[in-house]
């Protein structure tokens, strides 16, 4: 039984699951880098194995229960210690989510510098009621995160693994359209701010002799 997409409060889980080859190798190179006898030292990163692998089979990343059994099973470690982890970290998804996981960022800084329009083109163009739900066509799951680090160039969009910056209305629903064409538009600074330097470009050692 493979996971389907559900907005409501239901949702079914896998009756199986195995790690594919592509995860076996991961597994392989995650667990030598702890010694021995402390295995359990890798449950976090094959969690984050199990959800990319279900990305790549359903479309969905996320972490069925059948995937935490299977984590502890190859770590030797009591199933409910790996529900444990899984359910205390904010970045597991514990039911299935859209193609594209929209996380706001809402914390002091990006609220300040209007997240609150970032979220607002994530609901108008994504389609997506609130936080917490996923669009119709499976396409946009929005979430709202705490800080994600990058405060100096808020508000940030992250987007699956990548971050989004300097986003206002206008480029959120840009980028929600390229993504839904199929486009997948380059992560960082939509203002072309080099990392973190000021919008314009960098003020400082601009008069360093040999610079």
């Amino acid at each position: 039984m493979v996971a389907e997409m559900s907005t409501g409060t239901e949702f079914p889980q896998p009756e199986s699951f195995s790690f594919d080859e592509e995860s076996l190798k991961a597994i392989d190179t995650i667990v030598k880098r702890y010694p021995p006898g402390k295995q359990a030292s890798a449950v976090i990163p094959l969690l984050y194995v199990v959800q990319r692998q279900m990305k790549r089979q359903t479309g969905s990343a996320w972490v069925p229960n059948k995937g935490m059994d299977a984590v502890a099973e190859r770590l030797g470690m009591a199933p409910i210690r790996v529900y444990e982890v899984a359910t205390f970290y904010f970045m597991f998804n514990m039911r299935p989510i859209g193609k594209f996981h929209l996380q706001v960022c809402g914390t002091t800084p990006c609220w300040l510098r209007g997240s609150d329009e970032v979220a607002r083109a994530c609901r108008e163009a994504g389609k997506v009621g609130g936080y917490g739900q996923t669009s119709e066509d499976g396409l946009f799951t929005m979430t709202e995160v705490e800080c994600l680090g990058g405060c100096v160039n808020a508000p940030i969009l992250q987007v699956d693994d990548d971050y989004y910056e300097d986003m206002d209305y206008e480029s959120t629903v840009k980028l929600i359209e390229a993504l839904r064409r199929g486009e997948r538009p380059a992560p960082g600074s939509v203002i072309g701010r080099q990392t973190s330097a000021p919008e314009g470009g960098p003020l400082t050692l601009l008069d360093v002799p040999g610079e």
